[in-house]
């Protein structure tokens, strides 16, 4: 009767072993997304500068067998190969959260999931109002500002703030992570320009061999790493975008131990191995080859933005996930009777839905699948998501550093408490 009664409470901290391993990933994530920044500002200068040509040849450099299909520039390799290694990881986590996390019930998975759907099509409508009401709009690039940038996101979190609420943490997590997945799934469905079904459906004898494998507990990487490189080629030349190989694998690896224990789990297990290359090499090497942007300088800026593709971009990052994400959470809140947790108030939630609007890695893919890469509508794409990621981040960045002063002087206030009777002091924060 006692657990009917218990308030619904948003955003409530999670177990403690979720919470553990949540700060485990912010770390890594956190280091990762410093390396993608650095990368992206390379980029960046280096195609601005007076050896702009040298950065567009290396980028376009091919390699690879030709008669495979293969003979990509670098710049694809970096898009279409290494970006299946983050959606691989993406998987994993997705998959962990919703059969062993905390978001296996369905009432703490339903605000990650709802917050995700908001902050997708919110900034969607955006883009597309901006562009149908321009006689020079294109639609093809409505689905752009739907990503949040994971990597990007904890690191400006990790600089910002040391004392926001474990829970904030949790669903910025989360709601990327199932963010990701809907970006995956609108890429497969949506900028897919042809479809070879055969070769999908060969796809699918190593993407099962790889669950088989899996299933049994076997890891072994000379046998694993040889499935999941076949089931990636076959996806590639099928037509759908190659890091949906990444989704598929993961999602046929076990989460829970075979004695049924409470270790780590084969997919927690493969996640620990992998996330490291795809926060230390895969992002920021893609983010390297997709945010050279030639802006052309002050005039070049101008014009750009002068572009309604670049504008609904922008917008959509800002606006569009801030409204998304925060009135989704509202209306969660509001047609379910459910509260925030005591210690948080809703400046908090509308600041980390402004963090969200920070859209890098998915959303310069989109571009190039929707505009073709390197094309002048492509760099204008570019244009719109650095200064769309930049404006949320410094927005979200005012937000949550004046919120984490207040959590900041709440905490010294406790442990002054404790220190002085040595009994911990009940601080009910909700109200602030």
């Amino acid at each position: 009767m006692a657990r009917e009664n218990r308030r619904r409470l948003l955003f409530e901290r999670g177990s403690f072993l979720e919470s553990s391993r949540v700060a485990d990933i912010l770390r890594a994530e956190t280091t990762g997304g410093l390396l993608l920044i650095a990368a992206a500002a390379v980029a960046i200068v280096w195609a601005n500068s007076l050896w702009q040509s040298s950065y567009a040849a290396l980028r376009d450099f091919q390699v690879g067998p030709e008669a495979l299909h293969l003979h990509l520039s670098l710049g694809a390799w970096a898009s279409d190969g290494l970006l299946a290694i983050f959606f691989f990881v993406a998987g994993l986590e997705l998959k962990r959260e919703f059969v062993a996390g905390d978001l296996r019930d369905p009432r703490r998975a339903a605000l990650p999931v709802a917050a995700a759907v908001g902050g997708m099509a919110v900034p969607a409508l955006v883009y597309t109002v901006v562009n149908t009401v321009s006689p020079q709009g294109d639609l093809a690039g409505w689905a752009i500002p739907m990503a949040t940038d994971i990597a990007f996101a904890v690191a400006v979190l990790a600089v910002i703030s040391t004392h926001l609420p474990s829970g904030l943490r949790t669903f910025l997590l989360t709601l990327a992570v199932v963010d990701d997945l809907l970006a995956i799934t609108v890429i497969a469905l949506f900028y897919t320009d042809h479809l070879a079904p055969a070769y999908l459906l060969l796809a699918a004898v190593p993407v099962a061999a790889f669950g088989v494998l899996t299933q049994r507990r076997i890891r072994t990487p000379w046998l694993l790493v040889p499935l999941a490189l076949l089931a990636w080629g076959l996806v590639h030349a099928s037509g759908v975008h190659a890091t949906v190989a990444g989704v598929a694998l993961a999602f046929t690896v076990p989460v829970r131990r075979r004695d049924g224990g409470e270790g780590r789990g084969l997919a927690e297990h493969l996640e620990h191995l992998v996330r490291p290359v795809s926060a230390g090499v895969a992002v920021p090497v893609f983010a390297f080859f997709a945010a050279g942007v030639t802006v052309g300088g002050w005039d070049g800026f101008v014009r750009a933005l002068q572009d309604p593709v670049a504008i609904g971009v922008a917008v959509g990052l800002v606006a569009g996930k801030t409204v998304g994400i925060s009135g989704s959470t509202w209306l969660l809140a509001t047609f379910t009777k459910a509260d925030l947790d005591d210690e948080l108030s809703w400046v908090d939630v509308i600041g980390m839905a402004m963090l969200g609007g920070i859209g890098f890695t998915v959303s310069l893919l989109i571009g190039e699948l929707a505009f073709g890469a390197s094309t002048l509508r492509d760099e204008h794409v570019k244009v719109g998501v650095l200064l769309g990621s930049l404006v949320a981040a410094a927005l979200a960045a005012g937000v949550l550093r004046a919120r984490n002063r207040v959590y900041r002087r709440v905490c010294e206030v406790e442990q002054v408490d404790d220190d002085a009777d040595g009994v911990p002091d009940v601080f009910q924060r909700g109200d602030r």
